[in-house]
């Protein structure tokens, strides 16, 4: 919790001046008693009363100073509020390295699960779209709020070619340049990368985040796979090899590090599912400050209440 006017919780200070007064004023009236009576008619002129009772509304009283204060700093609270015109552009790798099968049932399927339920977790006011890489980079479906073609997009990736991962990022980049925004600004957005291997067609993956950089567009970028995820494939000779298809994580980093994102390693389907939950809740909103003053004047004003009540019904007095 913060406070936007902090100085005003210094008044917090007086509060234990306030009990020592009437720590203070309590045995001076005592001490008026004891002098006003003999000791043998002291009951019948001050009789005691139940120790207890006498303190509970002062106390009361002084909890409810201390939180009208904390009311007029004025605390505020962080909330996550949906980030009205925001578009992500989801990139999915489909080389031939993602039928790898060292994640179940292979690296493919278990992406577009994953990119399925991020769908689910970003919130409805985000446009998305939805862009496949290989050799080349191809928009599958441009930024939109409507999740049923978003979900239909996603259920067109196929999986075939090398990588070209800086070919992905300049796509997504100039995708996402091009929203129409208000008053001639651009809408924020973000690029969700994930991939499962090095590079290997294509421009440099570090100059297009440049540009993704430039233009203020953050990339989260997904190392998706284990080193010991393989492939079979056919060899010049005709006949079939293994070859191993480790993910490039140190890459997808710099990446992501460059352009003020984050970035993820998933060796699993259940640890991309994680992933893609966190980055669907996270990039769909932001932080908002939200004052609670009302809430902390009000519980104040009714402890006040509280404090009055009690010593009216006990003492015939309001403090």
């Amino acid at each position: 919790m913060t406070f936007a006017a902090p100085l005003v919780l210094l008044a917090l200070l007086a509060l234990p001046l306030l009990a020592a007064w009437y720590l203070l004023e309590q045995r001076n009236r005592s001490a008026a008693a004891s002098a006003f009576a003999s000791p043998r008619l002291q009951p019948a002129v001050a009789p005691n009363r139940p120790g207890w009772r006498r303190h509970v509304p002062m106390a009361i009283f002084l909890l409810a100073i201390a939180i009208l204060v904390v009311a007029a700093a004025r605390p505020e609270r962080t909330v996550a509020v949906p980030v009205e015109r925001a578009s992500i552009a989801l990139v999915t790798d489909v080389s031939g390295s993602m039928l790898a099968t060292d994640v179940q049932p292979n690296r493919m399927i278990a992406a577009k699960r994953a990119a399925r339920r991020f769908v689910d977790e970003v919130p409805r006011t985000v446009n998305l779209g939805v862009i496949s890489f290989n050799n080349t980079a191809t928009v599958l479906q441009s930024p939109t709020r409507n999740r049923s073609d978003v979900l239909t997009a996603i259920d067109r990736l196929a999986v075939s070619g090398g990588t070209a991962t800086g070919e992905a990022i300049a796509t997504a980049t100039e995708m996402l340049r091009n929203q129409p925004g208000e008053n001639g600004r651009r809408p924020p957005s973000a690029i969700v990368l994930i991939s499962d291997g090095t590079s290997t067609n294509g421009r440099d993956p570090i100059e297009a985040a440049a540009e993704a950089r430039r233009l203020r567009i953050p990339i989260y970028t997904v190392a998706f796979g284990t080193d010991q995820g393989t492939i079979t494939v056919p060899g010049r000779d005709g006949v079939e090899r293994t070859e191993r298809v480790p993910p490039d994580p140190t890459a997808l980093a710099q990446i992501a590090e460059m352009t003020g994102g984050e970035t993820f390693t998933a060796d699993s389907a259940d640890r991309l599912d994680t992933v893609f939950e966190r980055l669907g809740s996270q990039l769909g909103t932001r932080d908002e400050k939200r004052q609670v003053t009302a809430a902390f004047a009000a519980g104040g004003l009714l402890l006040l209440l509280a404090g009055a009540g009690f010593s009216l019904r006990w003492f015939g007095r309001p403090i």
